[in-house]
């Protein structure tokens, strides 16, 4: 028990102990925490004076700045104020002596004038009369060039007719050019395979029209010196031509329709140069029922416009038009005027036959009797979707196929209606008077066989009035009176283009369609070829083409090749061929056109 005790005084004391040294530490921390307090409170202050002593440092360097750039100022002001006071010093005396020249110049250009004046007044008083006479002169000069101006032009027409002539006379083909603007389609870029053959921008134009039969191209390759070729045609037109320009030079050649000759108009070129343009005119402006605006329209509507006219012209019934429309696509010949059983457009395939007489024609060709102008356009824009189109990399609406229209003219005497007209007359008083004997004063024979030949030609000719005079039983001593019915042919053909495939970029189909359209186009030249060079056998039959167009290319037609051609450095390779068949159509002499005296 007392060791108990002794223990719990020990740990009551040692508790002592502990507490005293805790409250020693405690008072230990205070004063360090008070130290701590105060040695802040000092480095706040140090601090405080650190920042203000910075301040006062930047404030004198600032007003050191100061001081200095105002010394720099200064001496450049003075330095400055100084060349000013030099240069105004230098103005001065410029001044000076610019006043003085200007003092001196006005004292000479007053001695100048008195002397003007002087001078003026002497060649008033000496010269009028010369200068008078020179003025007449010069009057006269200028009306004489007027005058050789319009005998130039004059003379040039004339030229022109007789150029013409002589081409008729020799048999040649007329060849005009066309020379189409430059289009949207031009400015794209060449293909990778084709890029290497031209050199230059692909839009600049290379081709122009110098005068109004001289094409001149520029030739640009790379590494050579630019070459200019001339081409000379009988009438070449350039971009600023209209339709209604074209259609006046070839005009003239419709007369000859109703002369009885047979004409035929092809336009020849690459893909995208415009030959559809020139031959339908603008597809933009014709309408469901081939309405078209008259200053749009191409060759084939002012053509049959200008057939319709010179026809009335003639006397009513002279003349009948049947048209026929007919595409060669890939090689093949289509009527596109067939119709199926509902009397819907077909086009049905047809053969090219030669006949015995040496021509060539279309079998169980389709044709429509057409009375006006009107009527033909309107069967031609009823066909036209009928034939082949399809879009290329050079041209979104190219056509595929050549496309022929044939207007077919009979024409027969005036002299013929007139005396059938005539015979129903008499046929009218002979059952009027059925007594009274029959008797013409034009007939040599007044006996009952004539009189019953007469009968039966009156009845006939009262059911077709256009029976030929040289059937009539009194025939008269005039030719004109007895003159059989002829036929003539106007042909218009637009003609595929010739194209690039690595330009065109067509594949399938319408590569076989490229290649059919070329090789066609190849056997034409070739024919023109054989006939420039007058060998004994030309290759007709090597093509349906040039096969249909026989009796236009070698015969006695009268023909005309519209060449169109791109004038853009990007188908300049194109353009010159075209151009190169222009002018070895040129160097064909045919038969001189005849006149058709009977019904082929």
């Amino acid at each position: 028990m007392p060791l108990f005790i002794n223990r719990d005084q020990i740990f009551a004391h040692q508790v002592h102990l502990l507490e005293h040294k805790l409250r020693s530490k405690e008072e230990r921390i205070l004063e360090l925490e008070t130290e701590n307090a105060i040695l802040h409170l000092r480095l706040a202050e140090c601090l405080g004076k650190l920042r203000g002593r910075e301040e006062e440092t930047k404030a004198l360097k600032y007003h050191q700045h100061q001081r200095n750039t105002q010394k720099i100022t200064q001496s450049a002001l003075v330095k400055l104020m100084s060349e000013v006071q030099a240069l105004k010093q230098d103005l001065s005396e410029v001044f000076a002596v610019y006043v003085g020249f200007a003092t001196e110049l006005d004292d000479q250009s007053k001695q100048l004038l008195e002397k003007v004046d002087q001078a003026s007044s002497t060649l008033n008083g000496h010269h009028r009369d010369d200068v008078q006479s020179l003025q007449a002169r010069v009057d006269a000069l200028e009306r004489s060039l007027e005058e050789e101006k319009e005998k130039c032009r004059a003379e040039k027409q004339r030229r022109r007719v007789l150029h013409n002539t002589v081409v008729e006379l020799r048999g040649n083909i007329r060849v005009h050019c066309r020379v189409r603007p430059v289009l949207p389609f031009d400015h794209a870029q060449l293909s990778a395979s084709t890029h290497h053959i031209t050199s230059g921008p692909v839009s600049e134009e290379v081709v122009h029209t110098i005068s109004d039969d001289t094409v001149l191209v520029n030739c640009m390759k790379t590494g050579n010196p630019v070459l200019n070729k001339i081409f000379e045609f009988e009438r070449v037109h350039g971009p600023e031509d209209s339709q209604d320009a074209v259609f006046d030079e070839v005009k003239p050649l419709l007369t000859s329709l109703l002369d009885g000759y047979n004409v035929c108009i092809m336009a020849y070129g690459q893909t995208g140069s415009g030959k559809t343009h020139t031959m339908m005119g603008s597809q933009a402006a014709l309408g469901p029922s081939g309405a078209q605006q008259e200053g749009q329209q191409g060759i084939i509507p002012k053509a049959a416009a200008e057939l319709f006219r010179l026809i009335s012209e003639k006397p009513a019934d002279s003349h009948t038009v049947d048209v026929s429309v007919v595409e060669v696509y890939n090689n093949e010949v289509f009527d596109l005027l067939a119709r199926d059983e509902a009397g819907n457009p077909m086009g049905q395939r047809r053969d090219v036959i030669t006949t015995s007489s040496g021509t060539s024609q279309v079998t169980s060709l389709t044709y429509e009797s057409v009375r006006s102008s009107s009527e033909v356009l309107r069967v031609i824009s009823g066909v036209l979707k009928l034939r082949a189109h399809c879009p290329t990399l050079v041209h979104t609406d190219s056509s595929r196929s050549h496309l022929i229209v044939t207007l077919t003219i009979s024409s027969k005497s005036p002299n013929a209606l007139a005396l059938a007209s005539r015979l129903q007359n008499v046929k009218k008083d002979m059952q009027r008077s059925s007594q009274k004997a029959w008797w013409s004063p034009r007939c040599r024979r007044a006996n009952p066989a004539a009189r019953h030949s007469s009968d039966e030609l009156c009845a006939s000719s009262s059911s077709s009035p256009g029976l030929s005079p040289s059937h009539s039983p009194c025939p008269s001593p005039r030719h004109s009176i007895s003159q059989a019915p002829f036929t003539t042919k106007l042909q218009l053909v637009d003609l595929a283009g010739s194209e690039c495939v690595g330009m065109s970029g067509v594949t399938g189909a319408a590569l076989w369609e490229t290649s059919c359209i070329n090789r066609s186009l190849s056997a034409l030249s070739d024919v023109l070829g054989a006939l420039a060079e007058q060998r004994p056998h030309i290759p007709y039959r090597n093509s349906k083409l040039t096969h249909l167009l026989q009796d236009a290319i070698g015969g006695d037609a009268k023909l005309l090749v519209m060449l169109c051609v791109s004038p853009t450095q990007r188908f300049i390779t194109e353009s010159l061929q075209s151009l190169g068949f222009g002018t070895r159509a040129r160097q064909v002499q045919k038969y001189v056109p005849q006149r058709k005296n009977k019904v082929k």
